[in-house]
């Protein structure tokens, strides 16, 4: 695992969180003690994650009285970054790649559950390769250090593989798809909506998915805490703003489904598809994921585990307290 590709990533980040932290507060921190500013909120291609494109058009952040910029990333890694050096107040991202920053210093909160992954990433393959333990020996392509790299390690994992048994290609999932589809890779590590284009185009099947580990991928709203601390209340309005949204999809979801496909530039059946990958989170199932329990249906349960996972790969500093990560007051009401 301790590879030079990986070497070189884990430096990057450790400068980046190392300077983030350092700063203090960046001038946008700064200036988003006043209500009148603008909170920026990034999000990347992920089913679950269009619906802020949903809550936008329907004029539910105007509505429930805040102001929000949403700010597109199409490298989801990009969006990481922004977050972890203050470039944006709040993030659309994984529990696992929350987990990293934290440990580094850097004060974040997560205040919501958007969705959880129920297939919508996967290990996409070549017709002709069986199983996952017939990865040995094959090109395999997904972005190091990010969750679809987690699912990869823990799929290799219980089927007996290491990382070093595969011809293991670094690449972000805009390029993996692609890559796949060429026959450039005999499998790719992939989240919608990559992954059905590239089962559509590339004559791939899927080897193995998040449905294989239930509860294991959690994706989440994520704050500055500064952000939280200073502007909490726009939080919870931002927060409200998400559930009512839910509500509109679910009494409209061919207008819906239309309007975020034409966002994902894709066609309405397969944005439907991704959406059938993943579990969108009620404002209940919000509240049943904050509470503390010892299995992955608990968050907090599902952040230590799969910190002591990443800690083996040299990916994640020691984290003292797991519940600092969590806010659960706004998914609450209160």
């Amino acid at each position: 695992m301790r590879n030079v590709r990986k070497s070189l990533l884990i430096l990057v980040l450790v400068f980046v969180f190392t300077v983030a932290a350092g700063c203090g507060g960046s001038s946008k921190e700064t200036a988003a003690g006043g209500s009148d500013e603008p909170i920026t909120i990034a999000l990347s291609p992920w089913p679950g994650w269009y619906m802020w494109y949903l809550v936008e058009q329907q004029g539910l952040f105007e509505k429930h009285g805040v102001i929000v910029k949403l700010e597109w990333f199409p490298v989801y890694s990009d969006s990481l970054q922004a977050l972890a050096t203050g470039k944006v107040d709040a993030n659309s991202q994984t529990l696992s790649d929350t987990l990293a920053p934290i440990s580094k210093g850097i004060g974040l909160k997560a205040v919501l559950v958007n969705d959880n992954s129920n297939g919508g990433d996967a290990i996409v393959a070549k017709p002709d390769i069986a199983s996952v333990k017939d990865l040995k020996g094959k090109t395999v392509a997904t972005e190091l250090g990010t969750v679809d790299h987690l699912l990869l390690l823990t799929a290799l994992d219980q089927n007996g593989l290491k990382e070093s048994d595969v011809n293991f290609v670094n690449m972000t999932v805009n390029d993996a798809g692609p890559a796949f589809i060429t026959g450039k890779t005999d499998a790719s590590v992939l989240w919608e909506p990559f992954q059905t284009k590239a089962v559509t185009e590339g004559k791939g099947k899927v080897l193995f998915s998040s449905k294989d580990t239930p509860g294991l991928i959690p994706d989440l709203l994520v704050f500055r805490d500064s952000v939280v601390k200073n502007r909490k209340d726009d939080v919870q309005k931002i927060v409200d703003a998400w559930f009512e949204g839910l509500e509109y999809f679910k009494a409209h979801p061919d207008e819906t489904i239309k309007l975020l496909a034409e966002k994902a530039e894709t066609t309405p059946a397969d944005f439907k598809l991704g959406l059938d990958s993943i579990k969108l989170f009620t404002r209940e199932d919000n509240v049943a994921a904050f509470t503390k329990r010892d299995d992955y249906s608990s968050l907090a349960y599902t952040a230590q585990k799969t910190a002591e996972f990443l800690q083996k790969l040299d990916m994640v500093d020691d984290i003292d307290d797991y519940s600092v990560i969590f806010d659960s007051s706004f998914v609450a009401g209160h």
